[in-house]
């Protein structure tokens, strides 16, 4: 399901290699509403990075931080469970960064969660969020990181 191209898409300060980077917790939308973006982003011949491979457990690889600088759009699906993942949060993290430096554009969608749930770490959306909050107590600066770059997301209109 995963696709990639060689082919190059100007952007701003970046040769993208993707049109679309997909962000996004597995388990919560990955046979539902990722999977009918995907597939209708593929018939409009728009190139998406999708990584359907990911070992849980493992650090974010370089590979992923490649695709996730050369997109030159992300869409991040934020789900109820989206922050109990790392993994997710990571990606989040250099997705706001591109945005900042390279201006890559970023389009949040909140599926069964709102806006606000997300930017302040509550309701079921928090739940998840406060258990990896507990994980890495004794890593605040990630935790912060994490948390800045939810809220900068949940302020973009999505």
């Amino acid at each position: 399901m995963a696709t990639s191209s060689s082919s190059s898409v100007s952007s701003t300060n970046l040769q993208a290699k993707h049109h679309v980077f997909l962000n996004f917790r597995g388990p919560n939308s990955r046979h539902s509403f990722t999977s009918h973006l995907h597939e209708a982003l593929r018939q409009k011949k728009i190139i998406t990075f999708i990584d359907d491979k990911l070992k849980l457990g493992d650090e974010i690889s370089r590979s992923l931080l490649n695709a996730i600088e050369g997109s030159k759009i992300a869409i991040t699906i934020f789900s109820k469970d989206y922050a109990s993942s790392k993994w997710c949060l990571e990606e989040l993290v250099k997705i706001i960064e591109c945005k900042n430096i390279h201006g890559q554009i970023v389009i949040p969608v909140f599926y069964h969660v709102c806006p606000s749930e997300v930017r302040n770490q509550t309701g079921s959306f928090g739940d998840g969020f406060a258990k990896l909050e507990e994980r890495f107590k004794e890593q605040p600066e990630m935790v912060q990181r994490w948390k800045t770059a939810l809220s900068q997301a949940a302020n973009i209109s999505g």
